[in-house]
C-alpha cells in the first residue's frame, strides 16, 4: 500500500519515469552515433590524406628526373671548351672569319643540337654572350640583345638561379609555340680572366615540369611556391592559393613535408606540402573535401531527426504506459481497499438494518432516516465498479452524505443543486465529490458554526463538462490558497495526513489518469467570503463522447 501511495501522491511517475528510460536509450546511442560518424569524418580526411600524398609522391619522382635532365644538358655544355672558347673571344672583340664559322656550325653547333633534340624533356638550351659582337648560330648560340628580349634577364643582375612562368619571347614579344611558359636553370659562363663571358638557359615546359599544376581535377589544385614568395598555377589563379600558404606555414612551421587538414572560409582542405630543394621551393598539393564532409554531416543531420522522431514517440508511448500503470495502480488500490471493508462493511450493514427496523417499530423515523442514509452510503462505497459513475448517482451521494453532516453539528448543511437534467447521465469518477464536500464542511462550514449552504451547478460548452461545488464559510487566504493549488496540481509535496488538501489531490490525479492531462481541477477562494472547487471533465456518456456541437447548456 506504500508503493501504492508512492504512486499516486506524486502524479509525477511519468514526468519522472520517462525522461529516465530515455536517457538510457538516447545516451548509448548517442555516444555510438558520434563515434560512428566522427569515424565516417576522419575515415574521409585518412582517404584524401592519402591520395594527395600519394600524388604528391608520384609527381616527385618524375621533378628529380627533369631537374637531373637540365642540370646533366648544362654541365655538358658548360665542358665544351670550343664553345666556352667562343664566347670568351667575343669578349675579346675577336671575329670569326667565314670558314672558322662554317666549321663551327656545322660541327659543335649541330651536336649540341642533337643533343637537345634527342632529350624529349627539354624544351631547349640557349647560350649567350654578354656583348653583341657574336654571330648568332640559332637554336643554340645567341647575343646580348637576344637574352634582353626574356623576362627572366631583368636588369640584367642575378641571373643565375631557376626562373619560372615566362614566355619564349626571344624573336618578339610574343609567346610562340601556342602560348607556353618555361621554367629554366640560367647558369653562367665564367672566365678565369675575362669574368662572366656568357649564360646557359637550359629551359622545360612548366607543364613538363609541374605537371599537377595543370591537372584538371575537380575539387583538386596544386602550386608551387619559391623561396621568394612566387606562387606559381598552371590554370589560372585560385583565390584561395594565398591563405592556403599562410594556414599551411602557420600550422605546419618549418616541418619540411607535411599533409594538413586544415578548415579555411567554411571550406575544408586536405593541404600536402613537398620540398624541392634544388629549386628552392615547395610543391603543394589541395583537395577540397567540402562535399564528403557535409555529406557525412547530411547523414548525421537525418539520423538526429529520425532518432528524435523515434525519442518523441518513444517518449509519448511511455507515457501512455506509465499513465496506465498509474490508473491500474489507483484501480487496484481502491479495489483492496473495498475488499478489505466489504466483509465489516456488509456486518455493519446488516446490522443497521435491523436497527432501522427496531427504530421503526418504536415509530423513531427520523432515527429511521438516517440509518437508510447511513446505509445508502455504505452500500454506494463498496460496489465493485469503483471508477466510473452517473453524476445522478454521485449526487445522490452526496445527499445522503450531507443529510448524515446535519446530525453531527448543531448548525445545518444545506445542498443547493443546479444541474440540468440532461447532465445527470455524465460519466464522474466514482467518489471524486464527496471530498470536495468533506472539505468544504471541515475547513470552510464548521470554523464559522453557522447554517451554511454548498452551491453545486454543472453545465457544458463546446464538449466540455464543467461541475463548480462552492460553500460560503471561512475561504481562505491568498498564501493558504496558493500553497492549496500547488500541492493538488503536484509542484510540492509534503508529508501529511488526510486533510490539508490530500483528498483533492488525489481526484485531481484520478481526473488525469481517468481523462486525461488537460483536464482536472481547480480551486478560488477569498477569506470569509466562500470557497469554490471547479472540475473540468469532457462530456462523456460512460465512454462515448457527446458531440462538442451542443454548447452553453446548463449555464
Amino acid at each position: 500500500m506504500k508503493k501504492g501511495k508512492i504512486l499516486t501522491d506524486g502524479f509525477q511517475l511519468n514526468s519522472k519515469l520517462t525522461p529516465i528510460i530515455l536517457a538510457l536509450i538516447f545516451i548509448p546511442i548517442a555516444i555510438f552515433a558520434g563515434v560512428l560518424f566522427r569515424n565516417l569524418e576522419d575515415g574521409v580526411i585518412r582517404e584524401s590524406h592519402d591520395a594527395v600524398a600519394a600524388g604528391i609522391e608520384r609527381n616527385a619522382g618524375r621533378r628529380e628526373t627533369n631537374i637531373a635532365s637540365v642540370n646533366m644538358s648544362t654541365r655538358f655544355f658548360l665542358s665544351d671548351e670550343e664553345l666556352t672558347g667562343v664566347l670568351s673571344d667575343a669578349v675579346d672583340g675577336k671575329v670569326m672569319e667565314t670558314r672558322e664559322m662554317q666549321e663551327f656550325y656545322h660541327s659543335e653547333i649541330a651536336d649540341l643540337e642533337r643533343l637537345v633534340n634527342n632529350n624529349p624533356l627539354l624544351y631547349a638550351v640557349r647560350v649567350y654572350s654578354v656583348t653583341d659582337n657574336l654571330q648568332e648560330m640559332m637554336p643554340i648560340l645567341y647575343n646580348r640583345s637576344r637574352m634582353q628580349n626574356l623576362s627572366w634577364y631583368g636588369n640584367g643582375e642575378d641571373l643565375e638561379g631557376w626562373h619560372f612562368g615566362y614566355g619564349d619571347t626571344l624573336f618578339s614579344s610574343l609567346i610562340s609555340r601556342q602560348g607556353e611558359e618555361l621554367v629554366s636553370l640560367i647558369t653562367p659562363v665564367s672566365d678565369y680572366d675575362r669574368g662572366i663571358t656568357g649564360y646557359i638557359e637550359s629551359a622545360m615546359t612548366m607543364e613538363e615540369m609541374f605537371p599537377e599544376i595543370y591537372e584538371q581535377n575537380e575539387g583538386e589544385w596544386s602550386f608551387f611556391a619559391n623561396n621568394e614568395g612566387t606562387i606559381l598555377f598552371g590554370n589560372g589563379e585560385i583565390p584561395e592559393e594565398e591563405k592556403v600558404l599562410a594556414e599551411y606555414q602557420k600550422a605546419a612551421g618549418d616541418e619540411e613535408s607535411a599533409v594538413l587538414y586544415k578548415k579555411l572560409g567554411g571550406r575544408n582542405y586536405t593541404i600536402a606540402r613537398y620540398p624541392i630543394r634544388l629549386m628552392n621551393g615547395c610543391m603543394y598539393s589541395v583537395q577540397d573535401i567540402t562535399d564528403q564532409i557535409r555529406d557525412v554531416y547530411q547523414r548525421r543531420n537525418i539520423f538526429v531527426v529520425i532518432m528524435t522522431m523515434v525519442l518523441i514517440v518513444t517518449a509519448i508511448l511511455i507515457d501512455r504506459m506509465v499513465r496506465n500503470y498509474q490508473k491500474e495502480v489507483l484501480s487496484k488500490n481502491a479495489e483492496i481497499r473495498s475488499l478489505q471493508n466489504q466483509i465489516n462493511a456488509h456486518f455493519i450493514y446488516n446490522v443497521l438494518e435491523s436497527i432501522k427496523m427496531m427504530a421503526e417499530i418504536d415509530e423513531k423515523y427520523e432515527i429511521s432516516d438516517a440509518i437508510t442514509s447511513l446505509g445508502k452510503l455504505m452500500r454506494y462505497s463498496i460496489r465493485r465498479n469503483f471508477e466510473n459513475v452517473t453524476l445522478a448517482e454521485e449526487l445522490e451521494y452526496i445527499r445522503n452524505y450531507v443529510l448524515l453532516i446535519n446530525l453531527r453539528y448543531d448548525f445545518e448543511v444545506i445542498l443547493s443543486v443546479n444541474i440540468p437534467e440532461e447532465l445527470m447521465d455524465q460519466e464522474i469518477l466514482k467518489m471524486s465529490l464527496q471530498p470536495i464536500v468533506e472539505n468544504a464542511v471541515i475547513h470552510g462550514i464548521e470554523p464559522a458554526a453557522a447554517d451554511t449552504t454548498i452551491y453545486i451547478k454543472a453545465w457544458e460548452k463546446n464538449g466540455t463538462f464543467t461541475i463548480e461545488i462552492t460553500d460560503s464559510g471561512e475561504g481562505m487566504s491568498p498564501e493558504d490558497l496558493e500553497k492549496l493549488r500547488k500541492r493538488i496540481h503536484g509542484e510540492i509535496e509534503e508529508n501529511v495526513g488526510t486533510g490539508n488538501g490530500v483528498g483533492l489531490k488525489n481526484v485531481e490525479d484520478r481526473i488525469k489518469l481517468s481523462f486525461g492531462g488537460e483536464y482536472g481541477m481547480e480551486v478560488y477562494s477569498e477569506p470569509k467570503k466562500y470557497t469554490k472547487v471547479s472540475i473540468k471533465l469532457p462530456r462523456r456518456v460512460f465512454g462515448r463522447v457527446v458531440n462538442a456541437e451542443s454548447t452553453d447548456r446548463g449555464r
